[in-house]
């Protein structure tokens, strides 16, 4: 059986005067070697995609981490200068795909941005510079170190019991390396908070009574995840929903196919 095949949502970037359609290659390399899946990056555009016809060639949905945030305007509240960088086309094409690939029972892992996009495409909000927030601890990227101090892994978050992710990396206490300056405010009805960090802050989701793997980190196991036992286990555990959704399909196709 071949790889199975996941959809990145891209960004947009402008390099010299040029538009990109981008992701980070550490996401597409965790979804390689620690998923052992193949990524297909998706062009992010505002309108015009037929969501269904991505869905139908793949295997899982990998919703990556940005700079950028989601529009304020797609959960109610009005966008100041404080809430970018934007991007909509990222918006526009990511949302959907959640909400579809979720309702079509296709493996879904959400990271960083993608957790606020999960929560934001179910119906919840978000909150800005939470840093500025009574009791709330900064989250931010820290300033002058290099990539691997970036996102060296600092903070504790505490998975609950019974939890989707607890059956992944066990309950209790695990060390991740979550780098955010918003967080989820209200959780979407359909969403189950499965850990949190020391100050309170969700960092952790699952779609409730999802027919598939259906799980948003604010944290970043695509960064350590050939190397860190919690970040290998996320990834592992959707490569390994993804497949079992890859086999059904074959076993579907073969069984409509005739003697």
């Amino acid at each position: 059986m071949t790889k199975p095949i996941v959809a990145v949502p891209a960004d947009i970037r402008t390099f010299d005067g040029a538009t990109w359609h981008a992701v980070q290659h550490q996401y597409v390399r965790a979804a390689l070697n620690a998923a052992g899946v193949m990524a297909f990056i998706i062009p992010a555009f505002e309108e015009g995609y037929g969501t269904d016809a991505i869905l139908d060639r793949v295997d899982g949905v990998l919703v990556s981490g940005s700079a950028s945030n989601v529009h304020p305007s797609y959960y109610g509240a009005t966008a100041t200068d404080a809430d970018g960088p934007f991007d909509i086309a990222r918006d526009a094409t990511a949302l959907p795909l959640i909400r579809r690939a979720i309702d079509r029972a296709i493996p879904l892992l959400a990271i960083c941005r993608g957790i606020q996009e999960l929560n934001v495409a179910m119906g919840g909000t978000l909150a800005s510079e939470i840093q500025d927030q009574p009791g709330i601890w900064d989250h931010r990227t820290p300033a002058e170190v290099d990539r691997d101090g970036k996102y060296a892994i600092r903070q504790s978050v505490f998975v609950k019991e019974g939890s989707c992710i607890a059956g992944i990396v066990g309950p209790g206490e695990i060390r991740v390396n979550s780098l955010h300056r918003q967080a989820i405010a209200k959780t979407a009805p359909r969403l189950q908070v499965e850990a949190v960090a020391e100050d309170g802050t969700i960092e952790a989701v699952s779609v409730i009574d999802a027919p598939a793997f259906a799980v948003g980190v604010q944290w970043h196991p695509e960064y350590w995840a050939e190397t860190d036992k919690p970040s290998n286990q996320i990834f592992s555990a959707f490569g390994d929903a993804v497949r079992d959704y890859a086999a059904g399909k074959l076993a579907k196709a073969a069984e409509k196919t005739p003697a």
